[in-house]
């Protein structure tokens, strides 16, 4: 395993496509898993905390950040992504590793632990779903996603981020500070409008296979991570945590979707002792109690 005091970044072939890599610390793995629009800088703020205690191995997955944008949408499908993450990991000398995703990360995070369960250590959710159970729901999303991705293609990259930023979903984002706004702006705009529209059709929630029958192969301690303002993803996350075999969901108060931007420290709080509760082997959260809500 690699020791690494300062962070760096590495372009990895991995089954045919170019990854963007940004590696750092030292101590056990944690593969980081960015959302939709994001990138491995979604993590820059954690390097600090989470490096001190774990190497960071955070990833620009296909169509986002520095990462290759493949022409064919099916390139950028949950199990392609699934295996293309494990190649990654096998280039990289990791045979097990701890695991972080948020929101479309998280569904892919969530993949991993039920397809890969002896290749996941601990796995921290944040703002995440096992997809659509609904037929009707998923054949929504897709035609929803596909205007999404027929936006960027026709208008670019800036309308559509526009457009993003305007989603109730993110409407909690609007109390953050003007800085930190024009920063995740910056950051979505640097991505390709080609990546980010396959993303939409070969990623989304629509065309992913729901895991909610699967879920109680996944054999990794699990935190769930949710904001108190973001009700949709507070009742998943309390749907999930009551299937999975251990689970622990923990609420931030004042914070949506995006938690870890907008309760940073709260969130690079919980997930760092949650590492190291189960890094030291204890379960979290005391069995049976912990499928119930916490509040910090």
């Amino acid at each position: 395993m690699r020791d690494m005091a300062a962070a760096r970044h590495e372009r990895l072939l991995v089954r045919s496509c170019t990854y963007h890599v940004t590696l750092a610390g030292s101590g056990p793995p944690l593969l980081l898993l960015h959302g939709f629009t994001g990138s491995a800088e979604t993590w820059e703020p954690f390097i600090p905390t989470w490096g001190a205690h774990s190497t960071l191995i955070a990833v620009d997955l296909l169509g986002h950040g520095r990462s290759d944008c493949p022409p064919d949408p099916t390139r950028y499908r949950i199990d392609q992504c699934a295996a293309d993450l494990l190649g990654l990991l096998d280039q990289l000398g990791i045979a097990r590793t701890d695991l972080l995703g948020y929101s479309m990360g998280g569904r892919v995070a969530l993949h991993l632990a039920v397809a890969a369960p002896d290749r996941i250590g601990a796995l921290v959710l944040e703002s995440s779903s096992p997809g659509l159970a609904s037929p009707a729901e998923r054949a929504a999303r897709v035609q929803s996603d596909e205007a999404l991705a027929t936006l960027l293609e026709r208008e670019g990259i800036a309308a559509f981020v526009a457009r993003w930023e305007a989603l109730p979903l993110f409407a909690s984002q609007r109390r953050l500070p003007a800085a930190v706004r024009d920063g995740l702006r910056h950051q979505r705009l640097q991505n390709h409008p080609l990546g980010l529209a396959n993303s939409l059709r070969g990623l989304g929630a629509g065309v992913m296979e729901p895991l909610y029958d699967r879920l109680g192969a996944v054999r990794a301690p699990t935190l769930l991570v949710v904001g108190a303002l973001d009700e949709r993803y507070r009742a998943l996350g309390e749907e999930v945590a009551g299937r999975l075999p251990q689970a622990r969901l923990v609420v931030i108060p004042e914070a949506g979707h995006t938690v870890h931007l907008e309760q940073p420290a709260a969130f690079g709080r919980v997930v760092s002792e949650f590492l190291a509760s189960c890094r030291g082997g204890s379960e979290p959260a005391g069995g049976a109690e912990s499928r119930a809500p916490a509040r910090i």
